[in-house]
């Protein structure tokens, strides 16, 4: 990297967004990081050398691109134009890039976008998959969706440095429905590998050997190969990933449909189940427990 290297401000140091800013970090960025909770920016500064901004007007001085990484777009909107009145945008210079790699809504994506455009500055959102083991490592998949191509370019050795492909989905606003129609995908079939276990353990069957069938054999999938295998046969339940975001991606994917006027009927039926479960489990639950709720639904 070369001293113009620009100075990187992350916000959100939560379960994902802390291992991908240590590889921000790592890579040799200059980093400032500010977090809701101020004891974890600070735990965080002091483990990696990164600054822990005093105030959003403190990190958006310091910055000259800022990566979000928030629960959702909601978060992100507060973050950057309501928290501290609004020091956050205020405060950044025209041509400052903000990275949005949340799960977020691709409509308020784009509603988002238009606002910080008259101020000057780019949005791109890069939403991730890969979970909190391919964050550590960083070799996450990112999804890339932005308008401003000089602005994507710039930030593109930044994304590298958390992900291992990149990919270009489209205008600004495609990263966001492309994650949610991922995580729609996984939802269901993480749905389905569920029933089938709930159905062969009435059967007899053993939850072990069925995942090992399944493992090797045609129905495999990315839950019955992670989060099955893992979480709900070992009783785990530590994915990592909440209940209530997994539902959230999946009523986004569900919000597309309907504003496209697609025939989603699945895609409705998927929705509903995980909406169901993240309204029966404890707040904060983990997505995997999603299969407690349908067993003890099928009394498990």
């Amino acid at each position: 990297m070369t001293d113009d290297r620009p100075r990187i401000g992350f916000v959100g140091i939560g379960n994902m967004g802390r291992p991908m800013a240590a590889n921000v970090a790592k890579a040799g960025f200059p980093l400032g990081v500010l977090d809701i909770d101020v004891n974890r920016a600070l735990s965080f500064a002091q483990a990696t050398g990164a600054r822990a901004a005093d105030s959003a007007a403190d990190l958006a001085r310091a910055s000259d691109v800022v990566i979000t990484m928030l629960p959702t777009g909601r978060e992100v909107r507060q973050a950057l134009l309501e928290a501290e009145g609004g020091a956050l945008a205020k405060g950044l210079k025209p041509g400052t890039v903000v990275v949005d790699m949340s799960s977020a809504d691709p409509v308020g994506t784009r509603a988002l976008g238009a606002e910080l455009k008259t101020r000057g500055i780019a949005l791109v959102d890069a939403p991730v998959s890969g979970g909190m083991p391919r964050a550590e490592t960083g070799t996450l998949a990112i999804m890339v969706g932005g308008d401003d191509e000089a602005a994507i370019a710039r930030v593109l050795p930044l994304l590298q440095s958390m992900g291992k492909q990149v990919f270009r989905t489209g205008p600004l606003g495609s990263g966001h429905a492309m994650k949610a129609l991922n995580n729609y995908v996984l939802a269901a079939a993480f749905a389905a590998s569920s029933e089938a276990l709930i159905l062969g353990a009435k059967f007899g069957l053993d939850p072990e050997v069925m995942i090992g069938v399944l493992n090797a054999s045609s129905g495999r999938n990315a839950a019955t190969e992670g989060p099955i295998k893992d979480h709900v046969v070992t009783g785990k339940y530590a994915a990592g990933f909440a209940l209530a975001l997994m539902a959230k991606d999946v009523g986004i994917a569900r919000a597309m449909a309907a504003a496209t006027g697609a025939a989603a009927p699945l895609v409705d039926l998927v929705s509903g189940l995980w909406a169901e479960a993240r309204d029966t489990m404890p707040a904060g639950a983990d997505f995997t427990t999603a299969h407690r709720h349908w067993s003890a639904r099928n009394g498990g």
